[in-house]
């Protein structure tokens, strides 16, 4: 009996057990599901290489007139330097010799104007003055062998004169008239100039202008200016020395600085343009907060150099900048090319 109750009781606890067990299953079954157990895990980040670059690209500044320069003669700045947009940075050594050819077309075009000038006033007052006078003098000188003229042909049907000084009487008086209408003539010029003459000196005077613009093109290409405001990061040529392959010198703006970087073709459609980011310099242990500004149109091969010996060296990447922070950009102020790592978030 007494063996019969203590297997009674196992059962009785046993059961009971298995019903707690069952209706604490029942209660977490039943439960509702937290949101953080049923929100999605948010999708990665974008990560790249890139490079530091300023904004404005580095100007790589080149002689204007290509191979046909002369050796360097002026060098106006040093590495470093901040110079404004315009500012003279280098001559060459033709400058004198094109500047002279300058100084030679202005004098052409100031003789080709006082022509113009001159053939426009036509006369001066003194000139049509004694014109007038000598056709009023030729006027009467006209009129007095017009008159002799006409006694000695009548004179000459009663035989009082003869056929001869008639004649000559007649020369006389035509001549007299041809210098008259000669001297009206002149006068004419002298008040108002002849449409040809006037169309001449135009042109004339157009083509000293012409002459003395290209003398001054000619002398623009002795000369080197800024085509921005910026810093000059390095120098290739020196006083003396022909401008090579390499170019004057480099030129950039630092006051913004852009982050380069190469992006995967796959994983350009989870960026947004504004997306924030972080760029990470090899050595530094900041990171510098960044906005992503720009996302490229071309999809091509890498154009960074990774260290990843297994990594596809033919990747098929989208070029995307990204604006570097105030304090980034005091870091990284001197770093133009360096390679950094960025992380864009998606």
């Amino acid at each position: 009996m007494k063996r019969r109750a203590a297997l009674l009781g196992l059962l009785l606890v046993a059961l009971t057990g298995a019903g707690l067990a069952w209706v604490r299953l029942s209660a977490r079954e039943a439960a509702p599901i937290t949101s953080a157990e049923a929100a999605p895990l948010p999708p990665p980040g974008v990560g790249a290489l890139g490079r530091v670059e300023p904004a404005s690209r580095i100007r790589r500044l080149n002689p204007p007139g290509g191979m046909a320069v002369t050796r360097l003669d002026r060098l106006l700045v040093t590495e470093g330097d901040r110079v404004e947009a315009g500012q003279l940075i280098a001559e060459f050594g033709d400058l004198a010799q094109k500047e002279a050819a300058i100084a030679q077309a202005e004098a052409q075009l100031a003789q080709s104007r006082a022509e113009l000038a001159r053939i426009r006033a036509a006369g001066r007052p003194e000139e049509v003055a004694a014109q007038r006078a000598r056709i009023d003098a030729l006027r009467f000188a006209e009129s007095s062998a017009r008159r002799d003229a006409e006694r000695a042909e009548a004179l000459v049907p009663s035989g009082a004169g003869g056929a001869a000084p008639a004649e000559r009487a007649r020369f006389a008086a035509a001549r007299t008239a041809a210098e008259r209408a000669e001297a009206e003539a002149t006068l004419q010029r002298l008040l108002v100039p002849r449409p040809e003459d006037l169309a001449v000196a135009e042109t004339e005077v157009l083509s000293a202008e012409a002459a003395l613009a290209k003398a001054r093109a000619d002398a623009t290409l002795s000369r080197v200016t800024a085509p921005i405001a910026g810093t000059i990061l390095k120098i290739y040529a020196r006083p003396g020395d022909q401008v090579g392959s390499d170019g004057l010198l480099d030129l950039a703006d630092l006051t913004r600085l852009d982050v380069v970087a190469d992006v995967y073709e796959t994983d350009v459609p989870r960026l947004r343009q504004g997306a924030p980011a972080e760029v990470i310099v090899p050595g530094d242990p900041r990171r510098y907060p960044a906005e992503l500004r720009e996302i490229g149109w071309l999809v091509r091969r890498t154009t960074q150099a990774g260290t990843d010996p297994v990594a596809a060296v033919d990747a098929r990447t989208v070029e995307v900048r990204l604006t570097l922070s105030p304090e980034g950009r005091a870091a990284l102020e001197r770093r133009a090319g360096m390679q950094v790592q960025v992380s864009i978030q998606p």
